[in-house]
């Protein structure tokens, strides 16, 4: 597990704004957030606040404009390294030529490993997907996609798992049902994991702790927790005491 750490950052892009001059947009920061070992943090905020900008960062794939990011001490290009970074996108970008078992060996060719059988079948029961798996892609639903994408995303046992609305193109009944498969996922290695997701009930659902940014540049508007136990049932969502939480949540994200 990993502890990550971002202190006073900030990004900014250089947008064309004519044929010759460059305008620089200011999209995160300055911001101080830090997650601990094991946590679960889920990030909301308003669209285009720098969400997907803090996973890039945490990813090594930008460099901040000012600032630092560790993780575990180091920057996120060691962890990267050292084959300790899973990665989930809302596009789950399977190979489409490739089976269920084809798709979970990937990252370990990737990282010059072998994929042991007892291993792919270890992922395989972590995602549900027994008798699939052969199975290409195109034959299996959007959520069993999902799953796939998640489980091949924790194949080498990382420390940090990120996630990039993992289910925001899935249907409102099959989004729930995945929460739910998710957190049981999750739980049975908890991974540190940052999830940016525009889902209020989802954040409250799966996170420890709810960061809400503000408008672009984005800032830390509120660091809310969650009080309840795991696991967490689909009943929970029912409850006013869930409901108060969404309601402050929503709340947070309407302050102009």
């Amino acid at each position: 597990m990993a502890t990550l750490d971002l202190a006073g950052v900030s990004q900014s892009f250089l947008l064309r704004a004519g044929a010759v001059r460059r305008q620089s947009i200011a999209a995160l920061g300055p911001l101080d957030l830090e997650i601990r070992d094991g946590e679960f943090v889920a990030l909301i905020g308003p669209s285009g606040c720098g969400k997907s900008t803090v996973l890039r960062l945490l990813a090594g794939l930008l460099e901040p404009t000012t600032g630092r990011v560790r993780i575990d001490g180091l920057p996120p290009h060691d962890l990267q390294a050292q084959h300790s970074l899973g990665i989930a996108f809302q596009e789950h970008a399977l190979l489409p030529w490739r089976t269920v078992q084809g798709n979970l060996r990937l990252p370990f060719e990737v990282a010059g490993l072998r994929a042991t059988r007892e291993r792919i079948g270890e992922l395989i029961a972590l995602a549900a997907l027994q008798g699939f798996e052969h199975a290409r892609p195109a034959e299996l639903s959007g959520g069993m996609r999902q799953r796939v994408a998640i489980a091949r995303a924790l194949a080498l046992r990382p420390k940090l798992l990120l996630l990039d609305e993992p289910f925001g193109a899935l249907d409102a009944v099959t989004r729930r049902r995945m929460n739910l498969e998710l957190e049981r996922i999750w739980l049975e290695s908890r991974p540190t994991t940052l999830m940016v997701t525009h889902s209020i009930d989802e954040a409250v659902l799966l996170a420890d702790r709810v960061i809400t940014l503000t408008e672009r540049p984005g800032r830390v508007r509120a660091d809310t927790p969650v009080p309840f136990g795991r696991p967490r049932p689909a009943a929970l969502m029912r409850t006013p005491e869930f409901h108060r939480l969404a309601d402050e949540l929503t709340a947070n994200l309407e302050i102009p």
